[in-house]
C-alpha cells in the first residue's frame, strides 16, 4: 500500500515536539497528507481524535541506506579486518539478489525503519544490473524494485541512483563490480533519466566516491542533478586509502576534486566526511554541503570518528543515515555524534538534543529533496514518529525534557506509533502493513545467504 494522500484526519498527541520545544495535549489535524492545523494545550481529545500516547516528533529520515547490506548484520562482526576486508562480504551477497528477491529484502528493511520511527529514507542506489553487468529488460528493474519496497512498507523514499565507473583511480571495474557499473556519466545519465518519481518516491542522484567516479565523470552527474534541482549525495573520505589515492592520482583531496568539479553546494550531501584537512571542512562549510553521519557503521567498519562539530561550525547542516544497518536506530544514530565528539574530545556538550533531532528530521529530509518534511507545522507532510515515555528506558525524566529523554535515552524499541502521509503505519509497535517485519526479515535473509 503506497503512500497516498489521507482523507481528513485528526491526532492527539499527549506530548509534542513543534517549533523547537515539547508542548502537551497538541491537536494535530491533517487533510490531504499535509497538516492542516496545530493547536496546543488541549488536554481533552476532541471527539474521534486518534490518540498519540507519548512523545510525538516529526517522522525520522534515514538519509543514507543500502538496503542490501542488511543481510549482512552478524556475518560481517565476525571475525578481524577493515572495511577493505568487509567489502569481500558485501560483494558476496550483492551476487545473489535479482529484482525480485531485492523488493522481497527491501520490504522488510524498509519495514524494520518504520517500526523505528524512519517514515523516509534515502537509498544509495549502486546494485543496477544482473551478474556481469548485463542490463536488465527494463534496465531500472533493481531501482523499481526499491521504490516499490518502500510502497509496500508504507514510507517514503529518495533513490540515489548511484554513479558508478571504476574499481579505482584509473582501474576498471573488478568482475564483482560490473553489476554496479555504467560505461560512462552519459550511459548513467540516460539509464537514471528513465526513472520516475511518484506521490512517495522522489529521485537524486550520487557519486559513489572519488575512486569509482574518475575526475573527468563528476561535472556530467553533478550537472544532471542541478537540472532537475534534484538532490546529489557522494561518499566522501571515509578511508584513510582514498585519501593517499586520491593525492597521488590528482594532487589534492577528495573533497577538493569534488569542489572543483562543481559537485559540492547547498544540495549536496557529502557521507562519513571522517578524514578530512582543515581545507577540506572550510570547502564543505562554505559551500552549504550536508555531512551525513552514520556513526553505527563508522564504528563497525572501524572508519574513525568524523569532524561533525567542526563542520557544523563551519556552516554544514549534519543529516544521519544507518547505511550499513549494523542497527537501525537513527536515536542511536543522533547520540553517538554527541557521544563520539566527546570521547575525541574528552569534553562534554558539543550538540544539544533539539539540533539532533534536527538533523534526523528537517535537515534530514532537506537533503533528501523533502523540504516539506520533518515539522509538525501547518503545510507540512503529515508524517509523525511517537516515542514512549513510559518504558524503561525512558521513564523517570519530565515530559519537558522529552527530547533529551529521546535523544539520549530512547532506542528504536521504544517507538510506539508511525504516520505517513496522515495514515498510520505503525500502531502500538506493530507494522499493519508487513505484520510480521522479523519473520520477513529472516526468510529472505536465510536465502541469500544459505551457502
Amino acid at each position: 500500500m503506497p503512500v497516498t494522500s489521507s482523507p481528513e484526519a485528526v491526532y492527539h498527541a499527549e506530548h509534542a515536539w513543534t517549533g523547537g520545544a515539547v508542548a502537551s495535549g497538541v491537536v494535530i489535524e491533517v487533510a490531504g497528507g499535509r497538516i492542516a492545523a496545530v493547536r496546543t494545550g488541549v488536554a481533552v481529545p476532541p471527539p474521534g481524535a486518534r490518540a498519540l500516547r507519548g512523545l510525538t516528533l516529526p517522522g525520522l529520515a534515514n538519509a543514507h541506506s543500502h538496503a542490501f547490506h542488511r543481510a549482512l548484520r552478524g556475518i560481517a562482526q565476525r571475525g578481524s579486518g577493515t572495511f577493505w576486508t568487509w567489502r569481500d562480504s558485501m560483494y558476496d551477497v550483492a551476487a545473489r539478489l535479482d529484482p525480485g528477491s531485492y523488493l522481497e529484502l527491501a520490504r522488510a528493511v524498509y519495514a524494520e525503519m518504520a517500526l523505528a520511527g524512519v517514515s523516509c529514507v534515502g537509498e544509495f542506489h549502486y546494485l543496477h544490473h544482473a551478474l556481469g553487468g548485463r542490463p536488465y529488460a527494463d534496465p531500472n528493474a533493481m531501482g523499481e524494485a526499491l521504490i516499490e519496497a518502500a510502497a509496500q512498507a508504507g514510507i517514503r523514499i529518495t533513490l540515489l541512483d548511484t554513479c558508478y565507473l571504476s574499481a579505482g583511480f584509473g582501474a576498471p571495474p573488478e568482475p564483482h563490480q560490473l553489476r554496479f557499473a555504467d560505461a560512462d556519466a552519459d550511459a548513467w545519465a540516460a539509464r537514471a533519466s528513465a526513472l520516475k518519481e511518484r506521490e512517495h518516491a522522489r529521485i537524486g542522484a550520487a557519486i559513489h566516491s572519488v575512486r569509482a567516479v574518475p575526475a573527468g565523470q563528476i561535472a556530467p552527474v553533478a550537472r544532471w542533478a542541478a537540472e532537475r534541482d534534484a538532490p546529489l549525495h557522494a561518499h566522501l573520505s571515509e578511508q584513510p586509502a582514498e585519501n593517499e589515492a586520491c593525492l597521488a592520482a590528482h594532487g589534492c583531496t577528495p573533497t577538493r576534486l569534488l569542489a572543483e568539479r562543481g559537485a559540492l553546494g547547498p544540495r549536496t550531501s557529502a557521507v562519513h566526511a571522517t578524514h578530512l584537512t582543515g581545507d577540506d571542512i572550510a570547502l564543505l562549510g562554505g559551500s552549504a554541503t550536508t555531512i551525513c553521519m552514520c556513526p553505527t557503521t563508522e564504528r563497525d567498519l572501524a572508519d574513525g570518528i568524523g569532524p561533525a562539530a567542526g563542520l557544523a561550525h563551519a556552516g554544514s547542516p549534519i543529516s544521519l543515515g544507518s547505511d550499513s544497518h549494523a542497527v537501525v536506530d537513527l536515536f542511536e544514530e543522533a547520540r553517538a555524534v554527541e557521544l563520539d565528539e566527546r570521547l575525541r574530545t574528552l569534553r562534554r556538550g558539543h550538540w544539544s538534543a533539539a539540533a539532533l533531532l534536527r538533523a534526523a528530521t528537517r535537515d534530514g529530509h532537506a537533503s533528501l529533496g523533502w523540504p516539506e518534511a520533518g515539522r509538525i507545522e501547518a503545510g507540512a507532510l503529515a508524517d509523525l514518529t511517537t516515542v514512549a515515555l513510559d518504558s524503561v528506558r525512558t521513564a523517570g525524566p519530565p515530559a519537558a525534557l522529552g527530547a533529551e529523554t529521546a535523544v539520549f535515552a530512547a532506542t528504536a524499541a521504544d517507538v510506539r506509533h508511525v504516520v505517513v502521509g496522515g495514515r498510520q503505519i505503525v500502531r502500538d509497535g506493530a507494522h499493519l502493513l508487513v505484520p510480521d517485519v522479523p519473520a520477513a526479515l529472516a526468510g529472505t535473509i536465510a536465502r541469500l545467504t544459505a551457502s
